[in-house]
């Protein structure tokens, strides 16, 4: 039996998220194509014949703005500073997007011994794919996987290439497990997973869930917003955006389940949270 710990970092929207789930074969991180949708560390578990690997999913490391964005970057870095505690570490970058600086600044920080992930490649053409190859080549990295989180195309020779650096040891957890993130935490997050796909580019960032109510099968979850017009919005015409997003969340949750969305105001949250208290 192998087992280990395998870190994806990178910046925000290369599909990490995507990556993991696609690996573990259910969704154990919520996705978007809005930045910093990742917030916290996740864990994904794959279990294989004779290894599990733990996949640590991290948010996207980024040019912070406020206390928040600095907390989302050190909980990226942290998942890499600790080289006692990780097997592997798996550097993703998007084929269809130039690498730039920011790229360069997280390649810059990580060990030559770093798996470099090219991902999304079912949305370019193969010279394209060989093109960013080369260019990720210049990091001096000891293997490159280009992959479609999309399609599954390279990803299990990505797997095996991660098994294989993983050394003989007992699982970390048991088979039927998928993910470390409590039941609470979980739809706390389907419900900001749904708000970024209904309000759009409106205020992703602005948006918080907690859970402050369960008591099966009702649950109260909280929605945090900074301003009394990002609430409007969020609550939609009639409460259609509210309506929308806890049909969607209901639908997979179990049978049963009774949502409850509230909107709060506090203003500023971003600016004045540097704790990990809200997902």
């Amino acid at each position: 039996m192998k087992s280990g710990f395998a870190t994806m970092v990178g910046r925000p929207n290369v599909g990490k998220s995507t990556l993991v789930n696609a690996v573990v074969g259910t969704k154990v991180s919520i996705t978007s194509d809005k930045p910093q949708t990742t917030r916290s560390q996740i864990r994904g578990i794959f279990n294989g014949a004779d290894a599990q690997i733990v996949f640590v999913d991290t948010p996207g490391i980024h040019k912070p703005r406020t206390p928040f964005g600095e907390r989302l970057n050190a909980a990226a870095q942290g998942a890499v500073s600790d080289t006692s505690d990780i097997d592997v570490v798996c550097f993703v970058i998007d084929a269809t997007a130039p690498i730039g600086k920011g790229d360069r600044f997280v390649a810059g920080r990580l060990a030559p011994s770093t798996i470099c992930v090219v991902n999304k490649i079912d949305a370019v053409a193969p010279s394209a794919v060989v093109t960013q190859l080369a260019r990720a080549g210049t990091f001096g990295f000891s293997e490159y996987f280009p992959v479609s989180a999309v399609t599954g195309e390279g990803m299990a020779a990505l797997v095996d290439g991660i098994v294989a650096r993983l050394g003989e040891g007992p699982a970390y957890y048991p088979p039927e497990m998928a993910s470390d993130v409590g039941e609470v935490d979980w739809v706390a997050e389907l419900v900001r997973e749904q708000l970024l796909i209904a309000v759009h580019d409106e205020l992703p960032h602005a948006i918080a869930c907690r859970v402050t109510e369960w008591e099966w099968p009702r649950i109260r979850c909280e929605i945090l917003v900074e301003r009394d017009s990002q609430k409007g919005i969020v609550i939609g015409k009639s409460g259609s955006v509210l309506k929308a997003v806890g049909t969607a969340v209901r639908a997979q949750l179990e049978p049963g389940a009774y949502l409850e969305l509230v909107v709060s105001v506090e203003a500023d949250w971003r600016r004045r949270y540097t704790t990990p208290l809200l997902p």
